[in-house]
């Protein structure tokens, strides 16, 4: 006869081993064969739009129901978080934002008719991932030195980033760059990265700023040149192009985010099984080696952390726009 103490020890063991399994089992959900929708803020053809398409081929395959990508482009993926907020929490839409939309925004624009706080609930951080200086062959120029010796002289000083959308990051890193080396350059703001990437291919623009998934099949082809990027370290997928504070500009090495956000309300089982879902698709290893090849540091976090995250990071950025002198627009 099996004695008591060892069956509870048993299921000790049993309970431990299943809340180590948590973060990538799928929770037990009755059948649905809705279409959610994954609202994407930016232009099809660009980086966020690709990570999308991605995630949610293998999305369909592990929630067994249609998963699709709904590009709401403009204003810096401003209209996709209102279609966010107006949406029924039911489970049948979810949005894919990186740091712009959902940090950044709010701190640049009087009226971003959303409140991340109150209207949006993070339901799962997914990647980290850093924006960058690329060169088109407008420019002879192959470093970011060359290319400041190239505005000098060519520009007299004065010249023209693209960037994916006004009041960004990457226009206040346009300014921070101009500052640093006494130039007079201006952000030129894009509806999204990939209308920025045209012009840059097309040499109507010099350079631009935008995130490596943006740039980095073009640098890898010859078409365009990654000469510097942010964060602390060298990325893997770019183990050649030097940090922009190992050029002497420090300062900007919290990296930026990637995660997916669901309206208020929307009920925390369906949330966690959605980012249960999702956790299995980025541990599947051709998703998360097609990601880190597009410059992303792959991880996942369920919607607490991410919630975490994107409060300091917004917090870090407050300080840089209020020193920036600028004002919401």
């Amino acid at each position: 006869m099996t004695d008591p103490q060892a069956r509870l020890s048993r299921r000790t063991v049993l309970a431990t081993g299943a809340a180590a399994l948590a973060a990538t089992a799928l929770p037990a959900a009755r059948a649905d064969s809705r279409t959610i929708r994954l609202l994407v803020g930016f232009p099809a053809g660009g980086g966020t739009d690709a990570i999308a398409r991605l995630l949610a081929e293998r999305l369909r395959e592990v929630l067994g129901q249609p998963v699709i990508v709904e590009n709401k482009p403009g204003a810096g993926g401003q209209l996709a978080a209102q279609a966010l907020k107006a949406a029924a929490p039911d489970g049948s839409t979810f949005f894919i934002s990186h740091d712009h939309t959902i940090s950044i925004l709010p701190l640049v624009a009087r009226q971003p008719g959303f409140d991340p706080a109150k209207d949006f609930v993070p339901v799962a951080g997914f990647a980290d991932f850093v924006n960058a200086l690329a060169l088109s062959d407008a420019t002879p120029a192959k470093s970011l030195r060359e290319y400041v010796d190239w505005v000098r002289s060519a520009g007299q000083g004065k010249g023209a980033i693209g960037v994916p959308a006004p009041a960004s990051v990457p226009e206040f890193l346009v300014k921070v760059i101009g500052d640093k080396h006494g130039l007079d350059l201006v952000a030129a703001p894009y509806r999204g990265s990939a209308p920025m990437i045209t012009d840059l291919l097309g040499r109507q623009i010099a350079a631009g700023v935008g995130s490596i998934p943006d740039f980095i099949e073009n640098h890898r082809a010859g078409r365009l040149k990654v000469v510097a990027v942010l964060g602390g370290r060298r990325q893997a997928a770019l183990p050649e192009v030097p940090t922009f504070a190992e050029l002497g500009l420090a300062g900007f090495e919290d990296m930026p985010y990637y995660g997916v956000f669901a309206p208020a309300g929307t009920p925390v089982d369906v949330r966690e099984r959605f980012a249960a879902a999702l956790a299995k698709v980025i541990a599947q290893r051709e998703v998360h080696a097609r990601l880190t090849a597009m410059g992303l540091s792959v991880a996942f976090s369920d919607g607490a952390k991410l919630a975490a995250r994107e409060q300091a990071y917004r917090a870090t950025w407050a300080r840089i726009i209020r020193a920036s002198g600028f004002q919401p627009q």
